[in-house]
């Protein structure tokens, strides 16, 4: 089967795909650019996407009888072949059983059919039984073969199903094709199973019983039952989450950035003051409980890694607040880094509110500050004299110098990567800062575990007393007229409105144009009302200006893109209307509502769609009509979008999930993320003996360019 001695080869699964015989340089060149394979291990870990269950072969009069449209598996000798109709004529065929026949139609390569096809012979297809005439069982493009001669009614089991592409089907590399790869592959493989190495110590998979490596990769392509690929897959996920653990929980120790410590903040004086004079409200418990974390972290003398998730308005900028009072009690600096300058101006305002009377020095820092200011501040910072500087990824520059960085908060993690958080705490001294992560994005434990595993978690759960829950609307075209008329009724009393259009990348363009339109829409609307407006394509001064004019009240009514998505606080707006809610996502279109009841207002949220909308795109209209919980809201959309398309949020430099699926798998995922926990502790440079097998993993992964750049 193979072109080269393997006796002579280091790996096997390291030889190109073209040591198999069945695969010359076009198909190698198909499967690397459509599947993304390139080795004979790429293919043996490139699983299946589902099963059909073939193991019960089916009687023609049973079918007939049931007369259930359903896959099944027929089992017979073909007793004739003809091409019926004219123009393009199928091709059917006869296959008997010992209880009658049932047509095998091709509309498909009909001549090709023809000729493979022998009379006499005994064949086994499967496919969907269907009756288009009486008692006549038809199955249209069957999957079919040959069996021999004295073969009896012994079936296929559980039957691979691999994704494949137009392209490859074109190529003949369907997923029959596939699978007679795998069986070559693995027939090769039965001399040579010490190529595929086992990773996890002997006490781990004894402790939960999981079968080797081995055995799980080949029954996930040939299982031999239910419970053998139950088996198989389990093992298989735990063994990557383990490794997506490891990776994470070693990163939070600090590897590749040699400053474990963290220094020791207990001074709260400037934390009293500002709770007794410039504190305009009271903490909620969940508030509470998380500063408490967070003061544990400081005091606990090793850097703080933590990841503060909030649901909108649920006062998560007041707790990083409190944080750099900690720390700034004791000399030390704070950075607050945001992804956008609208934000993080929003940020800065807020915090110089806060600190009032206070004696902070503050600075903001982005793109947009002119070169004499921004010389004068980075003088401040190097020397110490600015004590809190908010920025955009500006605060990365390589000018940007601290005399004693000791907190950095990062909001929106999910816009910056690993490497950034890293480059930005890299400013400090000689001890490693302490970080606080924020998101106000709720998002489901399990996946927080996985896409945030290098950090704590700490949750507030509860919001401001006095709030009321956003009333959503959904509306169509046709009650547009209500809708803007809800906008006068709140206008007139005195409140403002949000009026939201996408824009989307792709046809950015067109959306803006689309955005204007809007805008002029809405000014005829209302003659009387002042109107702003707010997109991407205006400078940073002209976005300021217009969110100034809105937030003091001189306008009543702001047409914007999603820029007012995070970190905009006019609690004074009590609507937002969201044009072409379905182009949104859930979490995106749970972010915006967040903009609304942000006082003890009542205020509302109106969802116009397309009359006519997708399954998924109602599913989302419906969980937004259910629910204003956000965490509630987040595990809607796993749901819905399955964490596949979650997993866009994960940090550069992590892996993708492959066979795991976060919804599903929880349990497995907190098993393995506890054994590594309790590995790091016992041996936390792994030189135990017995943790050789995962040193060797991460040996492999280190220096493979495909082990982390899965996409399942």
């Amino acid at each position: 089967m193979c072109r080269f001695d393997l006796n002579l080869m280091p790996s096997f699964l390291e030889m190109p795909l073209q040591v198999l015989t069945a695969i010359g340089d076009v198909k190698a060149t198909l499967l690397r650019r459509e599947l993304n394979l390139h080795t004979v291990r790429d293919l043996v870990e490139y699983y299946p996407l589902r099963y059909e269950d073939q193991s019960h072969c089916c009687a023609v009069k049973a079918l007939l009888t049931s007369r259930e449209t359903k896959k099944v598996r027929l089992q017979g000798v073909l007793l004739r072949i003809e091409h019926i109709g004219s123009g393009k004529p199928r091709l059917v065929a006869w296959l008997q059983d010992a209880t009658g026949q049932a047509e095998l139609i091709w509309f498909r390569n009909s001549t090709w059919w023809a000729k493979t096809l022998q009379t006499g012979a005994a064949y086994a297809a499967f496919g969907r039984a269907t009756f288009y005439q009486n008692n006549k069982v038809s199955m249209v493009h069957p999957e079919l073969t040959r069996l021999k001669p004295d073969a009896a009614l012994e079936c296929a089991g559980l039957q691979p199903v691999y994704k494949t592409t137009e392209k490859m089907k074109r190529a003949k590399l369907g997923t029959r094709a596939l699978t007679k790869l795998q069986r070559s592959v693995w027939h090769m493989l039965s001399s040579h199973r010490d190529d595929i190495q086992e990773f996890l110590p002997s006490y781990i998979k004894a402790r939960y019983r999981l079968i080797e490596r081995v055995d799980a990769l080949r029954a996930v392509h040939f299982p031999s039952d239910a419970s053998g690929l139950h088996q198989a897959y389990r093992r298989l996920k735990f063994e990557e989450l383990f490794f997506v653990q490891l990776q994470l929980l070693t990163l939070r120790r600090g590897a590749g950035f040699n400053k474990p410590q963290g220094r020791v903040y207990k001074d709260v004086s400037l934390l009293r003051r500002f709770s007794s004079t410039g504190l305009p409200f009271t903490l909620t418990l969940g508030q509470k409980k998380v500063m408490g974390e967070i003061y544990r972290d400081l005091c606990s003398g090793t850097q703080m890694n933590r990841l503060l998730q909030g649901d909108v308005g649920s006062g998560k900028t007041v707790v990083a607040l409190m944080a750099m009072l900690l720390v700034l009690s004791s000399g030390a600096q704070a950075a607050v880094m945001a992804p956008t300058e609208l934000l993080a101006e929003q940020h800065y305002r807020t915090i110089q509110a806060l600190t009032e009377g206070l004696n902070i020095t503050l600075g903001l820092l982005t793109g947009s500050v002119k070169s004499s200011r921004r010389e004068r501040l980075l003088s401040d910072l190097a020397q110490g004299h600015l004590q809190i500087v908010v920025g955009t990824h500006a605060l990365l520059n390589h000018a940007v110098t601290f005399n004693q960085l000791g907190l950095v908060v990062v909001d929106e993690q999910h816009r910056f990567g690993v490497a950034q958080r890293a480059e930005l705490w890299s400013k400090a001294s000689a001890v490693e800062p302490h970080v606080l992560v924020m998101t106000a994005t709720p998002i489901p434990r399990t996946l927080a575990m996985t896409l945030y595993g290098d950090l704590d978690l700490s949750v507030i759960d509860t919001l401001p007393a006095g709030r009321k829950p956003v009333q959503t609307l959904h509306c169509t075209e046709a009650h547009r007229l209500k809708a803007f008329q809800l906008v006068y009724e709140q206008v007139k009393k005195g409140r403002q409105a949000y009026i939201i259009y996408p824009l989307i990348e792709e046809s950015a363009s067109l959306d803006y144009v689309s955005l204007l339109e809007g805008y002029e829409s809405v000014q005829r609307a209302f003659p009387d009302f002042v109107v702003g407006i707010v997109h991407g394509r205006m400078d940073a001064a002209a976005k300021a200006y217009e969110m100034r004019r809105f937030e003091q009240q001189q306008a009543h009514v702001l047409v914007s893109t999603t820029v007012i998505e995070v970190g905009v606080n006019v609690p004074n707006a009590t609507v937002m209307i969201i044009e072409g809610a379905e182009r949104f996502g859930l979490a995106q279109l749970h972010q915006l509502r967040g903009r609304v009841g942000r006082s003890d207002a009542q205020s509302y949220c109106v969802l116009m769609t397309a009359a006519q909308l997708n399954p998924r795109s109602r599913a989302r209209m419906l969980a937004m009509l259910q629910t204003t919980d956000g965490f509630k809201i987040a595990d809607m959309d796993l749901h819905i979008r399955g964490p596949g398309d979650l997993t866009g949020l994960q940090q550069s430099g992590l892996p993708m999930l492959k066979v795991s699926n976060l919804e599903q798998d929880s349990h497995i995922l907190q098993t393995a993320r506890k054994t590594v926990q309790d590995i790091l502790r016992q041996d936390p440079k792994l030189e135990c003996p017995v943790h050789e097998p995962i040193k060797r993993y991460l040996t492999q992964a280190a220096t493979s360019t495909t082990q982390w750049s899965r996409v399942s």
